[in-house]
């Protein structure tokens, strides 16, 4: 088993609409810093960035009716990392989960600085939909 840490943000939003809204591949790249700014594509059942070298494979959960986001993503190392996110209800809004499991190779430091990446993208996820509802 792997040290696991889930981290999480609220969002005003209704949960099912938010999963409508974010759980598509293609709108990762609009707040996870991982990704480059640049759209996936997808080929042979994988979603390529190509703004990275090497470029990075992801495969994603199904679209689903029960908030699951989970992607797994192949570095090209030989690796295969999982990355579980969910998306639950929180009374009227949602809450955004995503667990960072700390792999074998991670140091404390890198494990640390993976958690901060996790939050700032988070942030940046809720920041892009509040922001988006309050302009409506």
């Amino acid at each position: 088993m792997l040290p696991a840490r889930t981290y999480s943000v609220s969002i005003e939003r209704n949960w099912k609409a938010l999963y409508e809204q974010i759980w598509h591949p293609n709108f990762f790249s609009k707040w996870a810093i991982g990704l480059s700014e640049s759209q996936l594509r997808e080929e042979g059942g994988h979603w390529i960035d190509d703004g990275e070298d090497p470029p990075l494979k992801f495969r994603f959960s199904p679209h689903n009716d029960h908030g699951v986001m989970d992607h797994w993503v192949d570095a090209g190392d030989g690796e295969i990392v999982h990355v579980p996110l969910r998306i639950v209800e929180n009374g009227d809004g949602a809450e955004v989960m995503l667990t960072l499991y700390r792999q074998p190779d991670m140091d404390d430091e890198r494990f640390s600085r993976d958690a901060k990446l996790i939050m700032r993208d988070l942030k940046a996820l809720k920041n892009l939909i509040e922001n988006k509802a309050s302009r409506r």
